[in-house]
């Protein structure tokens, strides 16, 4: 079948691989229907990630229709349109019984890498290294699912692929971070940059009560997007000084919850990102925090940063200081879908959840590597590209 394969830093083609088979009675096979570009993909593309491959096959935001079913499964059928969760949960570790799904203690097949990075391993995830479990990704023409009874979701009637498709991935991760925040009615909400996870995590603070909710950026395209499909006030940091502008309209002192949904390639406009742009290239520091610095800088006093971006290993010039004399609460997590999934595709199929903006570009799986450059490179007002197997 063919593949979308990471070939090298900033080499991406696609390529004829081995089709998936079933390992365990738990597995499904899944035909693609639809993938997508994320911004965490930007990071293996770049490098950032460590113990990345070459023929290593990316993507972990997807959905497809069910072709194969183990022994053992028993929610799902052949025939069936589901979303996948981006991570592998077994069901039964004590991470998944306590709803920390992306801890899974049981679908990482390499823990020692994780161990050595960050003290723990992660859960498995769809195309995203071997630290990561080393699973085959999702931009290809099957894949195969393990724990299928845990991980994906049978999409509602009447939901179009398209709008079911975030739901895998950029809409739990939005919802994850204003729920982990404790976003609460009458908040002020800043969200920090206006992608796809960007505008979920603004959207999911308005749902949860929020009586204003800010987002900032700086491509006019996005700003607009996040404005008209999404409600929020929008700030472009190349135009104003956004801790300023934050205080101006929070009536002196910050907003309650801040939410950084960039990640580790975070752009600015000060010499700090230079200096971080420069550290990062060398190797002589895995992150540029510009983004999680004046999210830490602009909350209010006693008030919460949740960082949602996808961070590697270590940042130079952190603010600890802020933290611990602000009294923030400062909370991160890679996404626990299982835990949201099934209550964003209803609200998704009762109206009040909207997504298919997010898609603004469809191509084929031929044409992957192309959309992955346009949405690196964001010309074309490319937010996220739609990879379809079947053209």
């Amino acid at each position: 079948m063919k593949a979308l394969c990471w070939e090298g830093v900033n080499k991406l083609s696609v390529e004829q691989v081995p089709d998936p088979e079933l390992r365990g009675d738990q597995d499904v096979i899944v035909r693609l229907v639809a993938g997508t570009t994320c911004g965490s993909d930007l990071h293996l593309i770049g490098g950032y990630i460590p113990a990345m491959r070459a023929g290593d096959v990316i993507g972990h935001e997807f959905l497809g229709e069910v072709v194969e079913v183990g022994s053992a499964v028993r929610k799902h059928k052949v025939g069936d349109r589901v979303v996948v969760c981006s991570f592998v949960g077994c069901g039964r570790c004590w991470y998944c019984a306590n709803d920390l799904w992306s801890l899974c203690d049981n679908t990482n097949t390499n823990p020692g890498i994780g161990e050595a990075m960050f003290g723990a391993a992660t859960g498995g995830i769809f195309g995203y290294s071997h630290a990561m479990g080393g699973l085959r990704g999702s931009h290809a023409e099957y894949v195969r699912v393990p724990f299928a009874d845990y991980g994906a979701f049978k999409v509602p009637e009447g939901v179009d692929d398209t709008s079911a498709l975030f739901v895998s991935d950029s809409v739990p991760t939005g919802w994850m971070g204003a729920d982990l925040a404790g976003v609460k009615p009458g908040d002020v909400v800043a969200v920090w940059g206006c992608g796809a996870v960007g505008q979920m995590a603004a959207r999911a603070a308005m749902l949860l009560g929020a009586e204003r909710v800010i987002s900032i950026d700086r491509l006019p395209e996005r700003l607009e997007m996040t404005e008209r499909h999404i409600g929020s006030e929008v700030i472009d940091y190349t135009a104003t000084d956004v801790e300023a502008e934050l205080r101006e309209r929070t009536g002196g002192r910050g907003p309650d919850v801040c939410i950084e949904a960039v990640g580790m390639e975070a752009h600015g406009d000060t010499p700090m990102h230079v200096y971080d742009q420069v550290k990062q290239q060398l190797r002589l520091q895995t992150d540029r925090p510009t983004a999680v610095r004046q999210a830490i800088r602009a909350c209010r006093k006693g008030g919460t940063v949740f960082v949602l971006g996808v961070f590697g290993g270590a940042v130079d010039k952190f603010p600890l200081g802020a933290v611990v004399n602000k009294g923030l609460t400062l909370r991160g997590a890679q996404m626990h879908g299982q835990r949201y999934i099934p209550m964003l595709l209803d609200r998704v199929a009762a109206g009040e959840l909207g997504t298919s903006h997010l898609a603004t570009h469809s191509v084929s799986l031929d044409e992957a590597p192309r959309a992955y450059e346009m949405f690196k490179k964001k010309t074309d007002g490319c937010v996220r590209a739609v990879i379809r197997p079947g053209g």
